[in-house]
């Protein structure tokens, strides 16, 4: 036997629920599908502390927690910071705020500070200037006049104020969408962010996000009300166990996943490209951990069990389109896995 042992394994329960393979149109389809069916399941008398979502990547929740906040649905995030809360993530919506409202003395000092070379001291000038100088109140004095000179006349400031008023020049038309708006900010801030942060490769991609949730708003204030919505509870790195007074959803990672189980549990993003992740597709090691990850995904479910993935995802690092379920789901028989297309 070489040492090898031979172990065969079967499941004492009978009947239940076939698991659900979930093709959604887009990944706001598949954010929809999963607040749609936990509210469903919640009817059914499932309560939220007994459901879950998992996903590969921290990132990979963000759309659905907007959803869920939109929905009034608690939840706590384990494994990784809640979409809001992230430094850049905050960064990028102060440069909206200033574009739509000149007045926001905080979203400007926050961003003024992250020009090189500038202080607490030149902020402040900036900031007064902007205040007393450049904006007036309209007749019923409550909100400001950008007057076309607001955009233009701002050559006295340092150097790198300069590039921030060009920047925030450019993305400032109404007629531009707010995808547009914060493509812009984005290639702006992106030198910013990486010489911020050691992991800004890992922040790039949550600005990604950030970008493709922007690309189904049509205007600016909309999405910036839905994106202050508050989550019920602070993000923690492990796990503990929520109050019983308290019902909440659980998001978590796979990784912060083990050892635990949930009556109902969503798998998120089943997409070549995201799980396995783009770099681990060439790594055989690599993809033996994505394959034991997908495993202990699955093994978190008692009754119900939803693996969900988008189609035609723009991924920006690789210049590809992902639509492919995840090899480790693709094939497997209607028998063992229900398919189910959500458009």
């Amino acid at each position: 036997m070489n040492g090898l042992y031979y172990k065969e394994l079967f499941s004492k329960k009978e009947g239940g629920h076939l698991p659900q393979l979930v093709i959604a149109e887009n990944e706001n389809m598949q954010s929809r599908f999963v607040v749609e069916k936990i509210l469903s399941l919640r009817e059914e008398g499932i309560p939220l502390e007994e459901m879950a979502v998992l996903f590969r990547s921290s990132f990979l929740s963000f759309d659905l927690e907007i959803e869920l906040a939109k929905a009034n649905l608690p939840f706590v995030k384990y494994g990784g910071f809640k979409f809001i809360e992230t430094a850049h993530v905050k960064d990028m919506i102060a440069y909206l705020r200033v574009l739509e409202n000149p007045r926001d003395l905080v979203s400007w000092n926050r961003i003024l500070l992250l020009v090189d070379g500038v202080g607490p001291r030149t902020a402040e000038t900036v900031t007064d200037d902007i205040m007393n100088k450049r904006l007036g109140p309209t007749a019923d004095g409550r909100e400001a006049i950008v007057s076309e000179k607001f955009w233009q006349g701002y050559h006295a400031y340092p150097e790198g104020v300069q590039k921030l008023f060009e920047t925030l020049k450019s993305a400032a038309s109404s007629k531009m969408s707010p995808a547009d708006k914060s493509f812009h900010i984005l290639n702006y801030y992106e030198p910013i962010l990486k010489s911020q942060y050691d992991d800004h490769a890992k922040r790039i991609k949550d600005l990604e996000m950030f970008q493709n949730i922007a690309e189904r708003y049509k205007d600016v204030e909309t999405f910036l009300t839905e994106m202050a919505l508050e989550p019920p509870t602070e993000s923690v790195v492990d796990i503990e166990s929520p109050g019983k007074e308290e019902e909440m959803l659980v998001l978590s990672t796979i990784h912060s996943a083990k050892g635990l189980e949930w009556k109902a549990v969503f798998i998120i993003y089943a997409l070549e490209g995201r799980f396995p992740s783009m770099k681990a597709q060439g790594d055989g090691d690599e993809i033996e951990e994505e394959l034991r990850l997908m495993y202990v995904a699955c093994t978190r479910a008692k009754d119900h069990l939803f693996i969900t993935y988008p189609i035609n995802i723009f991924d920006r690092e690789s210049g590809s389109v992902l639509s492919k379920p995840s090899r480790f789901i693709e094939g497997i028989g209607e028998n063992l896995l229900e398919p189910w297309v959500v458009e």
